[in-house]
C-alpha cells in the first residue's frame, strides 16, 4: 500500500477542489454575458439590470408575478394518454416524458391557474418552455381547452402566456390536430363576449404561432423574444436572401403590425389590468389602474 497515493493525495486533492461557494450563486445573462448575483435577478423578474435581456421564465414565477398577492388556484387538468404513436428515435417517447415531468415537477407542457388580477378574476394559463421546449401536444391541447371552458363558466378574461417550438414531434398528427381544437375553444371564449389575451415569450415558433398565439384580442410582446413560424435560419436557406436585421424579434413585429405592444415584464401586470378594465368596460377598475401606474 502507497501511503502518499492513497491517502495523502485523495484528501489533498478533496481540499483544493472544494467549491466554497454553491453552483447556483451567480446567473451569466445570456444577453451581455454580464454576472449578477443571483437573487438580485431573480428580484428583478429575471430581467438583466445591465441590458435589460428577458431570462426565459416558468409558470409559477408567471404566476406569482402577475396575481394579486401572488395568490392563486392551480386547476386541475385532464390527462391525456402519453403515447399515443408509440414513438422512439433514439429515446423512447415515455422516458422524455418522465425526465421532463421529474425536472419541471408538471405533468406536461401547460399550467393553468385561476386568482384576481387587478381585483378581476382571470384565467392565466403558462406555456412551460422547459418541458420539451414548451411544444404543443393532446396535454396541451386538452389543458388549453379546459382552461377556456373555465374562463367562460368564471365569466373571466382569458390570458395566455405562449413559449413554445412549436409542434410535438412524437405526437405526429395529433399535436398538430390542436391548432383548431384550441382554435374552437378560443372562439368560444370570444362568443362569450370575453376578453381572450395573448403575450408572446421567448420563443414563440411553430404550430402555435400558426394558430392561437396569433388570434387574440389584444398581442402583447416581451422584449426580444423571437416570434415566428421557422426560424431565421431555415428561411435564409429557403429563400437565399440575407433576412433584415432583428428579423421575427418583438420589435420587428411591433414596426410591422404583427403585435399590438412591446412590454416591459415589470410593466406586464399593470398592462394587463389596464386592458383588462378596457376590454371589461370596467370604470371603476381602470381607474384605479390610472392612479397606479401614476403613483
Amino acid at each position: 500500500m502507497n501511503w502518499l497515493t492513497n491517502f495523502v493525495k485523495p484528501r489533498l486533492t478533496a481540499v483544493l477542489n472544494r467549491k466554497d461557494t454553491p453552483d447556483n450563486l451567480w446567473h451569466k445573462c445570456k444577453g451581455c454575458g454580464q454576472l449578477i448575483f443571483q437573487k438580485e435577478f431573480v428580484a428583478n423578474q429575471s430581467v438583466c439590470a445591465n441590458c435589460g435581456h428577458h431570462e426565459r421564465i416558468g409558470p409559477k414565477d408567471r404566476f406569482n408575478q402577475l396575481f394579486d398577492a401572488g395568490e392563486y388556484e392551480l386547476l386541475d387538468l385532464p390527462k391525456s394518454k402519453d403515447d399515443p404513436l408509440k414513438f422512439k428515435d433514439h429515446k423512447k417517447y415515455t422516458d422524455r416524458l418522465k425526465e421532463n415531468r421529474t425536472k419541471t415537477g408538471n405533468q406536461d407542457a401547460l399550467q393553468v391557474a385561476v386568482g384576481k388580477l387587478g381585483g378581476s378574476v382571470t384565467v392565466i394559463t403558462v406555456q412551460n418552455f422547459f418541458f420539451m421546449a414548451g411544444s404543443m401536444g393532446v396535454g396541451v391541447g386538452t389543458g388549453m381547452v379546459e382552461a377556456a371552458r373555465k374562463a367562460v363558466e368564471l365569466g373571466a378574461p382569458f390570458i395566455i402566456f405562449t413559449a413554445a417550438g412549436g409542434a410535438r414531434m412524437q405526437e405526429g398528427i395529433l399535436s398538430l390536430m390542436q391548432m383548431p381544437r384550441i382554435t374552437v375553444a378560443v372562439d368560444m371564449v370570444k362568443d362569450a363576449g370575453l376578453p381572450y389575451i395573448v403575450v408572446l415569450a421567448d420563443p414563440t415558433t411553430g404550430g402555435v404561432t400558426a394558430s392561437y398565439a396569433m388570434i387574440g384580442d389584444i398581442h402583447i410582446a416581451e422584449p426580444g423574444a423571437l416570434i415566428g413560424f421557422a426560424g431565421p435560419r431555415v428561411i435564409e436557406s429557403t429563400i437565399r436572401e440575407k433576412l433584415p436585421d432583428g428579423f421575427q424579434t418583438a420589435e420587428y413585429l411591433l414596426e410591422h403590425g404583427m403585435v399590438d405592444m412591446v412590454v416591459h415584464r415589470h410593466e406586464l401586470r399593470d398592462t394587463l389590468v389596464r386592458i383588462i378594465a378596457l376590454l371589461t368596460r370596467d370604470g371603476e377598475r381602470l381607474e384605479q389602474a390610472k392612479r397606479a401606474a401614476s403613483a
